[in-house]
């Protein structure tokens, strides 16, 4: 009687252990769910800070570290926004002398299509021409009107700034202190796994820091090719264009849309429809060419991870995360692949350990003294 009530103890005991478990496991993912948000500033952040500190320690080898910390950031977050001072107002002003034009064009379309037969039947059965003339005569107007879309989205632009000057925070404060604290934690490390988790964290910083090199090397060949088709197709600020897709090719999965989106509106205007057509078909081959054979040979001797693995990588990450998931797929692969082999390799050498102690055998007992005559 007293073992069975005993059995039933530890089985209502095992019972609340494994609720307790899941319980626990169940809150863990509700709070980071909660906190995605801060997590992936976070995550954010430090992949910024890896990054920018190859830029700051060649600075700090000719000024004080607080000074190369400040000039690197601050050359990082200046340029974006030299690069939108260059460009916005030309296209803001291109944008105004198109939509004062269009009425001259939609009268030359008209007199196109009464100078032809077919035209000028479909016209009158159609109304076209009309309609034309009338979206012509609104749209100055509409361009008039885009303070109210721009008022629209500010509060999203406030936002976004908001959490950019976060992450560029958390960022320097990480470029900063970052070393230290990593040494703090290997101090507190047993003697004989210091040394190997030191070695994985300089692995995956270098990783990471290969990964923005080749990132670099990827959008400079887009920026060349750019500026050459550019230049052929006769496009004002080639130059100030390609620099667009140089930062735009920076942002996985969607940054190079965008940015020739952007380089297709310039040319609507400049160069419509031959130069807009050929930028479209071009840009199109561009990207498919970029995403299946140069983004993955030069990630691939980077970061020394496969052109399938690296693929697959930034489609799961950018499915599941968006933008920041493609942005840190590459790196987060190939510290995966690290971490992986070095406890590979430790639990190799601890495999080989017992090998060599279970073939050394029991020490040989100690030789026993001949006893002495009596």
């Amino acid at each position: 009687m007293m073992a069975t009530l005993s059995q039933v103890d530890l089985s209502v005991r095992a019972i609340l252990r494994t609720v307790l478990v899941v319980l626990v496991v169940v809150l863990t993912v509700y709070i980071i769910y909660l906190l995605r948000k801060p997590i992936a500033w976070l995550v954010i952040a430090g992949f910024i800070a890896v990054a920018m500190s190859g830029p700051v320690a060649l600075l700090s080898r000719r000024m004080p570290r607080g000074l190369a910390i400040a000039t690197a950031y601050g050359s990082l977050i200046a340029i974006p926004i030299l690069l939108a001072a260059l460009l916005i107002p030309p296209l803001v002003g291109q944008a105004e002398e198109l939509a004062n034009d269009v009425p001259t064009y939609v009268a030359d379309v008209k007199e196109f299509v009464n100078d032809n037969d077919t035209l000028r039947g479909l016209n009158e059965d159609y109304d076209i021409v009309g309609k034309l003339e009338e979206e012509a005569a609104k749209l100055p107007g509409q361009i008039g009107n885009a303070t109210e879309i721009l008022g629209d989205i500010g509060v999203g632009l406030v936002n976004s700034i908001f959490a950019l000057v976060t992450i560029m925070i958390l960022s320097i404060f990480m470029v900063a202190s970052g070393r230290r604290w990593i040494e703090r934690f290997l101090a507190a490390q047993d003697e004989q796994h210091a040394p190997r988790l030191r070695r994985a964290f300089d692995s995956i910083g270098n990783a990471i820091g290969n990964y923005v090199g080749g990132a670099m090397i990827q959008a400079t060949l887009a920026g060349v090719f750019a500026f050459i088709m550019l230049t052929i197709l006769g496009a004002p600020f080639a130059g100030a264009l390609a620099l667009v897709v140089f930062f735009g090719d920076l942002i996985p999965v969607v940054g190079a849309t965008i940015a020739a989106f952007l380089v297709g509106i310039v040319m609507l205007f400049v160069n419509f429809p031959v130069g807009l057509i050929v930028w479209i078909v071009y840009a199109i081959a561009y990207q498919q060419i970029e995403n299946y054979v140069i983004q993955p040979q030069i990630q691939r001797r980077a970061v020394s991870v496969e052109p399938m693995v690296i693929l697959i990588a930034v489609l799961f990450g950018a499915t599941l995360f968006g933008v920041p998931g493609a942005l840190l797929a590459i790196p987060t692969a190939a510290s995966l692949q690290i971490a992986m082999r070095e406890y590979r390799d430790y639990r190799r050498s601890l495999a080989e350990g017992d090998d060599q102690a279970e073939s050394d055998g029991p020490a040989p007992p100690p030789p026993q003294s001949a006893p002495e005559p009596a």
